[in-house]
């Protein structure tokens, strides 16, 4: 009975034994492949790691660039868009302002030395000797007429004809004379006097500054006349001093009759 238990559990033992060696050894028979497997595993995430990462550095420049689009759009349309955001670089309100000032006074001056400029160049060209009327008829000359010695000439011309000023000069005297009817007579830079006479209307008065061709009279028939004609002497050094020919005065002068 005792040597039947025995060999009973011998065999017991045997198969159970089996079983777990057998079990025991499988595992080591697929250990290669269980190790193999992480192997794997890591190399195929870091090939798919660096796929990745290449990927994504092409990429970045238009996702870059889009975020940047994106910012701007959402800068636009945010709640800043009234915000004045000023430049840097400034200057001081008191620097500008002496700027201004500056560039102010540059233009006046340079515009002052333009206009002397100007009247320099007028005046040089303005004629100093003229004609005293424009148009008229030589009608009597200076010297002996009619038993007397006409002092000067006289042009003719219809009424109202301008008479000007011969040369520069300030007016003596302007208003009624004997013999004229009514007279002008002008003081010139060099001190000789020239005389208009006969004028209908005189449009000057005693002390005034006239330019050589200014307008002084309206050409007329007043006094010892007998026409219209205007009656102009020249007087040299003076209202009382010689008189001479006009017509070689103004000669002298650069004008012919």
């Amino acid at each position: 009975m005792d040597a039947r238990f025995r060999q009973e559990a011998q065999t017991d033992l045997l198969v159970a034994v089996r079983p777990a060696a057998a079990s025991r050894r499988r595992p080591s028979r697929q250990s290669g492949s269980v190790r193999r497997r992480p192997a794997m595993l890591l190399s195929a995430l870091l090939v798919g790691g660096l796929a990745a990462a290449g990927f994504g550095w092409q990429s970045a420049p238009a996702s870059a660039q889009s975020t940047s689009v994106l910012e701007a759009e959402q800068a636009l349309l945010s709640d800043d868009v009234g915000v004045e955001v000023k430049p840097q670089a400034s200057v001081t309100l008191a620097e500008a302002e002496a700027r201004l000032k500056d560039v102010s006074a540059s233009r006046a001056a340079r515009a002052h030395e333009e206009a002397a400029a100007a009247a320099a160049a007028a005046e040089a060209a303005r004629p100093k000797t003229v004609l005293p009327i424009k148009g008229a008829r030589l009608t009597s000359t200076f010297g002996a007429r009619w038993g007397k010695f006409h002092e000067g000439i006289d042009l003719a011309a219809p009424m109202r004809t301008p008479e000007y000023a011969a040369a520069d000069g300030v007016v003596l005297r302007a208003g009624a004379a004997s013999g004229y009817g009514k007279a002008v007579y002008i003081l010139h830079e060099n001190g000789d006097v020239t005389v208009y006479g006969h004028m209908v209307t005189i449009l000057v008065e005693p002390g005034q500054y006239v330019d050589a061709g200014e307008t002084i009279a309206l050409l007329g028939n007043e006094g010892h006349s007998t026409g219209p004609h205007l009656h102009f002497e020249v007087r040299i050094g003076g209202e009382d001093g010689k008189k001479v020919d006009p017509i070689g005065w103004l000669h002298d002068r650069g004008v012919e009759l």
